[in-house]
């Protein structure tokens, strides 16, 4: 296997890893979202994305943005991997006093560029980017990460007639479809399948990828960036807490926390995997 995808497999583990420990510290947050979805923030933060954590607020930068804000854990874990902070800060993960917060405050956090935490704003404010950077001669592109749950609100589907509208063919957005909401399967609570179709329908261009497969990811991106006129919608299947074997396919583990053994059994299928990646 080529050792970039191999060194990316071994980020999004140590991502997943930095996930659980920050989860497991505060007593409290969203794991599942954030194990589905680190193989793609691996591939942003490690490949995709052109940003510097020794200057973190270049105007040049792309941009992203977690809308689904409660799976921050796993962006935290991403941002702190890529050197925008210690490792260390994870464990303090909703701690009173902390500024590792339940949901990203770009204020406290370096490398957070936008808050978020009500649904579906985050990928408003993204739209907001990427015309910004069309209007300004700007080349930066502006990634989001959305969740099939999120997708039920009402503002992902006008923020996607804007991004049509304005022919945002540097915006990208990803739709973590892990099929899982708090309150069960997405299908069953608001089916807001299909996406192909409906994203379509806007008038987006659409790719489908196995959210866990960073070869495909990483080409999704690539062909994202020929398309012109007209924004990309990545559609990214995933398995909700994927990489511990207790928490995946779980809606139980939407919003809980591990115990210690729990938490010893997670870290450790996490680093048996890092370990036989070669």
């Amino acid at each position: 296997m080529d050792n970039k995808i191999i060194e990316l497999q071994k980020i999004a583990t140590d991502i997943r890893l930095g996930a659980v420990e920050a989860v497991f510290n505060g007593k409290s947050g969203h794991p599942g979202g954030a194990l589905s979805s680190a193989d793609i923030l691996a591939c942003l933060y490690f490949s995709e994305m052109n940003v510097d954590p020794k200057n973190p607020t270049d105007p040049d930068r792309d941009r992203f943005v977690l809308s689904k804000g409660h799976s921050c854990p796993g962006l935290y874990a991403a941002l702190a991997c890529k050197g925008y902070f210690d490792k260390k800060e994870l464990k303090s993960f909703r701690h009173l006093g902390s500024v590792m917060q339940g949901h990203p405050d770009m204020k406290a956090i370096c490398g957070v560029d936008m808050s978020a935490g009500s649904l579906g704003q985050g990928f408003s404010a993204a739209c907001g980017m990427a015309l910004a950077a069309k209007i300004n001669g700007k080349d930066y592109r502006t990634y989001v990460l959305v969740g099939d749950g999120e997708s039920q609100e009402g503002q992902i589907w006008e923020a996607t007639m804007f991004a049509a509208h304005y022919k945002l063919d540097n915006l990208c957005l990803i739709i973590d479809n892990n099929g899982l909401q708090i309150d069960g399967k997405v299908a069953d609570v608001m089916n807001t399948m299909p996406y192909d179709t409906k994203f379509a329908a806007f008038g987006w261009n659409v790719i489908s990828v196995d959210g866990h497969n960073i070869e495909e990811i990483l080409s999704a991106f690539d062909a994202a960036k020929t398309v012109k006129g007209k924004p990309t919608v990545i559609i990214a299947k995933t398995v909700k807490g994927k990489g511990v074997s207790f928490m995946e396919d779980q809606a139980g583990w939407h919003g809980k926390a591990p115990n210690a053994e729990q938490y010893e059994q997670a870290v450790k299928e996490l680093e048996d995997y890092k370990n036989e990646l070669k």
